[in-house]
């Protein structure tokens, strides 16, 4: 018999389309899809159920339905998309306990794989060149979305301790970026004009969109096991991201970072979260060695050709590549974009 593969998370547009890829592949019987929303658009072959995985009742989905593989993808990464920083919480770090009460009961489960995030390694000045897998962050993230990545991977952990005989492979992924995916450094870059932190230049690492799902798919259906950070190669300077997308770049000092973003949280512009910011001034590099190694998966893009793909599907920025405008002039720029999503 094929596998038989439940996918949370499917009401965002990675989750339902990797749950249709499972349910393509001729190894998998059957693929349940499980979010409190249904998903929008096609569903193709996959089993749609409504539930809360903050809800005990996820374990008895679990278990009538001889499930044996789990690939955890509901883990939000802005509070609006939860209904706020409470909410996301709960659902966050909550249902990803209540997913593994459920899974600790369920006798025919062999593999888990959890889609996580390099955003665990925080960013620092006294972060190393690359990070690996067994390397820790230089401070444990505080609040938002790293704190509970980094609380998930913990009960992920302990999960694996009490269950060995279940393969577990948790998935460092870097920034996804892509035509098709919404998250906080895609909005990031979607300014009209982008803030950036005075006097630092950030390395920022990709995973394209297509990669990532592939990767989960890999996972999925192999047999290899372990936390691996998935990145395209090479890194791109945050001030190279700016130019190749024809945008103007605002130099700001932090503080005045922190507060813009809040502006542009409240229209709905872009997310700018405490670890946003420092990634910004920061940048992050991973080390990618067990991924090629171990996992054996080597992403079709690089960084600079998922940024490069991202950035064709942009429209054009308030300024033509390779022309600066004044400080004032590309302030009324932003002002009047702020002022044209608060009113339309």
């Amino acid at each position: 018999m094929g596998r038989v593969v439940l996918v949370t998370g499917v009401s965002r547009d990675l989750g339902r389309r990797f749950a249709r890829i499972a349910a393509s592949d001729p190894a998998v019987d059957r693929v349940i899809g499980v979010d409190v929303v249904p998903p929008r658009g096609d569903i193709g072959e996959m089993t749609f159920v409504r539930a809360d995985i903050r809800n005990p009742v996820i374990a008895k989905i679990i278990v009538k339905s001889d499930v044996d593989t789990v690939v955890h993808m509901s883990v939000v990464a802005t509070p609006g998309s939860a209904g706020g920083r409470t909410s996301m919480k709960e659902f966050n770090v909550i249902g990803t306990m209540q997913l593994l009460a459920a899974c600790q009961k369920a006798p025919t489960l062999r593999h888990m794989v959890v889609k996580s995030t390099t955003t665990v390694y925080g960013a620092s000045s006294r972060d190393p060149a690359m990070f690996t897998e067994d390397m820790n962050p230089k401070r444990q993230p505080r609040s938002g979305y790293a704190k509970d990545a980094f609380e998930v991977e913990s009960y992920v952990r302990g999960f694996a301790r009490r269950r060995p005989d279940v393969r577990v492979t948790m998935l460092r992924a870097a920034n996804v970026i892509g035509p098709l995916t919404q998250s906080p450094i895609v909005q990031y870059f979607n300014l009209p004009v982008i803030p950036t932190v005075l006097g630092f230049d950030p390395r920022m690492q990709f995973l394209h969109e297509s990669d990532l799902l592939d990767v989960l798919r890999h996972a999925a259906m192999g047999d290899s096991y372990g936390t691996f950070n998935v990145a395209g190669d090479g890194v791109i300077m945050l001030s190279q991201a700016i130019r190749r997308l024809g945008r103007t770049a605002l130099p700001l000092p932090p503080f005045a970072v922190s507060s813009l973003g809040g502006m542009l949280r409240k229209a709905g512009l872009a997310d700018f979260s405490p670890e946003q910011v420092e990634f910004l001034t920061y940048g992050r590099g991973v080390d990618t060695t067990r991924m090629r190694d171990e996992l054996a998966f080597e992403p079709r893009y690089t960084s600079a050709e998922a940024f490069a793909d991202f950035g064709s599907a942009l429209g054009p920025g308030v300024h033509s590549p390779g022309r600066i405008g004044s400080p004032d002039r590309v302030l009324a720029g932003l002002e009047g974009s702020l002022g044209g999503e608060q009113h339309g």
